[in-house]
Parts: structure tokens; C-alpha cells; sequence
């Protein structure tokens, strides 16, 4: 009984140390971003601003600093309530941060943040992201758009999964390189993602286009849905629910020699010949099992030559050697040879053009 006294009288006192915040008397950030202009880093943060008929505006408060910290002390001026960041959905980084500056000392930031969740999305833009940041997307503000869009295409299209924890995981992990999406405006209303930036020491080292990400995507991700498209001369068939899984294989270690191997079973969902046969069906399997093949050889080898590592390979081989030495990881890398093996299988198929 004593016991139990001293506990409610303990939480009593930690309450009372508790700052209570008031929805209703703060502005919750829920976006940011973040440019390199003029030598100095330019925050913006993005404020949902609920309006009587339901729809959501858009208020931004922008600062620049030397320090990535200082802008949140400075954009407080700005606002007629305390800025708080703990609904922070998603913040982007300008393509001239992430090339020449870094994105390091901010995501140190966000980690050290208890305010900030680990599920954070991140991004990079094509051009400032100030400006995409400032567009006009949905009904439901930019912050929970971009979140979905972000979110959506990974659960169900080709962007493979990553946010603030992943990407730090990723960065940490010797052998293992982190990516993030890439954004791009069209638009004031228009915006999609244009590809996947690859790091190094939280500068962008590479970028492949959305084209690409499909590839790159079974190599490291499961897929539960897709989309994909297919060629057969003068036909083509749209494959559809895709559903994916890979499995790498260590065949050799003098000199290392690492197996990829990829199943896909999908539903043929659309053809546009005249009658779709059993043959056929074995050469749309036959023609997407030779293109995963060669695209995904192609993406190893572009990765080698720019000594990225995002599929893991480093990672995954010290898995399985003793005595492992990531001194001589760098030049073993570049002499690394990577075979990808395919199986895909169609289970039913669809319309008939």
C-alpha cells in the first residue's frame, strides 16, 4: 500500500512537469522543407490552416540559417502561435541541399527530436522544394498529400519502402546504401514521383528514373501490387497484381559471386492481339523474365561503377563470411559479379481486346 501511494504521488509531480500544448493554441507543422540558397539553409514550414467550410489552406513560414536548427527559432517570430513539430508528416530536401550541402545534419536533427516520429517520409525535389512544398495539392492540405502519395506508391507501386528510420538504418549499416524518392512539379496542382536518389554520406550520388524503379524495386522490396506493361511486337499485354519476392545466394567468395533470385507471379489483365493462347502467355513470361534479367544486371553494374550499394550486397556477404574485412569491401565491390535469376508465372488472365 505504501508502494502504491508513492507511485501515484510520484506521477502526480512528473504531471505537473509536463508542458501542456492546446491544439487549438498551437500551429502544427506538418510539412517542411528545406534549400541551399545563398550559403545558408532555407527552412519552410508548412502549417495547415482548417477553414469553416472543411477545406484546408496552406500557410508556410520561411527562414534561412547557417545552423539547420535555427529556422524553427526564427520562423517562430512569424507565427501567431508556438510552432510545434509533432505532427511532422513528410519534409523534402531541394536538389541543390542534397547535392552540394547534404541532408545529414538535418536528419540528425529529426532523429534527436523526440517530437518526431520514426515513420517520417522524406524526399527529395527536382529544383527548390520550397516551391513544391507551396503548391495547391487536395482538399486535405499538402502535408497529408504528398504523405499519401509517397505512401501509396510504395504500398502498391514501384517506389520501394523507406522513411527516417529506414534511411538511417540504411545509413549506419556498413555495406548498404540509402535512397529516397524524388519529387517533381508539373504543376500548381501537378506533381509526381520522377525517380529514386541514391547516397553518400547524405549527398545524392545517383538518381534513376521512375522507369527504372520496377527493376530496382524486386531487387530490394516484395511486391503485393504492381503494374506493368509488356511488348510483344506489334502487341502488348498490361500485367497487373503483381506479387514479388527475391532471394540472394552467395555462390562464391574467390572471387565473390552473389545470385539473385526473383519470382513474380502476376494476372494478365489485358492483351491487345486478337486471342490470347497458352503459347503467348509462356512468351509474355519468357519476354518479362529476360527484361528483369538484363535491366536488373544493368542496374547492379551502374551501382558498381559509382560504388553505391543500395540493393545490400556488402551487407548480405558479411552476413556469410567470417571474418569479413569492409576495408577491402570497395575494391571487391567493383569485381563483384551479380547474377539475376527470373521466374515468373501468369496465373489467369484477363480481357481481350
Amino acid at each position: 500500500m505504501k508502494v502504491l501511494c508513492a507511485v501515484l504521488i510520484l506521477l502526480t509531480f512528473l504531471t505537473g512537469c509536463v508542458q501542456k500544448e492546446i491544439v487549438d493554441d498551437v500551429n502544427l507543422e506538418t510539412g517542411a522543407a528545406y534549400d541551399y540558397i545563398g550559403g545558408k539553409i532555407r527552412g519552410t514550414a508548412l502549417v495547415p490552416i482548417y477553414l469553416s467550410n472543411k477545406s484546408v489552406s496552406n500557410k508556410t513560414f520561411s527562414a534561412s540559417s547557417n545552423l539547420s536548427r535555427d529556422f524553427i527559432r526564427d520562423v517562430q517570430r512569424q507565427s501567431s502561435d508556438p510552432l510545434v513539430a509533432g505532427s511532422l508528416k513528410v519534409v523534402l530536401f531541394g536538389e541543390r541541399l542534397a547535392n552540394e550541402k547534404g541532408i545529414l545534419d538535418l536528419i540528425d536533427s529529426f532523429q534527436r527530436d523526440p517530437s518526431i516520429g520514426a515513420r517520417l517520409y522524406l524526399a527529395v525535389t527536382e529544383g527548390d522544394s520550397k516551391s513544391v512544398i507551396n503548391g495547391n495539392y487536395g482538399e486535405r492540405g499538402n502535408a497529408i498529400y504528398l504523405s499519401h502519395l509517397i505512401r501509396h506508391n510504395m504500398q502498391s507501386k514501384d517506389v520501394p519502402k523507406t522513411d527516417l528510420q529506414r534511411f538511417l538504418f540504411d545509413f549506419n549499416q556498413k555495406g548498404k546504401t540509402p535512397y529516397l524518392p524524388r519529387l517533381k512539379k508539373w504543376g500548381k496542382e501537378d506533381i509526381e514521383i520522377s525517380g529514386l536518389s541514391f547516397f553518400r554520406y547524405g549527398h545524392v550520388i545517383d538518381t534513376i528514373p521512375a522507369e527504372k524503379m520496377f527493376y530496382f524495386k524486386l531487387l530490394v522490396d516484395k511486391y503485393s501490387q504492381g503494374t506493368l506493361k509488356v511488348n510483344l511486337g506489334k502487341d502488348a499485354a498490361a500485367i497487373e497484381s503483381i506479387r514479388s519476392n527475391y532471394k540472394m545466394r552467395l555462390s562464391s567468395r574467390k572471387p565473390y559471386k552473389v545470385t539473385v533470385n526473383i519470382n513474380v507471379k502476376a494476372i494478365l489483365n489485358e492483351y491487345s492481339g486478337l486471342r490470347i493462347t497458352p503459347q503467348k502467355i509462356k512468351k509474355i513470361e519468357e519476354n518479362l523474365e529476360n527484361n528483369i534479367e538484363s535491366e536488373c544486371v544493368r542496374l547492379t553494374k551502374r551501382f558498381q561503377a559509382k560504388n553505391l550499394d543500395p540493393v545490400g550486397f556488402g551487407h548480405f556477404i558479411k552476413s556469410k563470411t567470417r571474418h569479413f574485412d569492409f576495408n577491402k569491401w570497395e575494391a571487391n565491390y567493383k569485381d563483384l559479379q551479380v547474377n539475376v535469376h527470373a521466374n515468373v508465372t501468369i496465373t489467369e488472365s484477363g480481357v481481350i481486346d
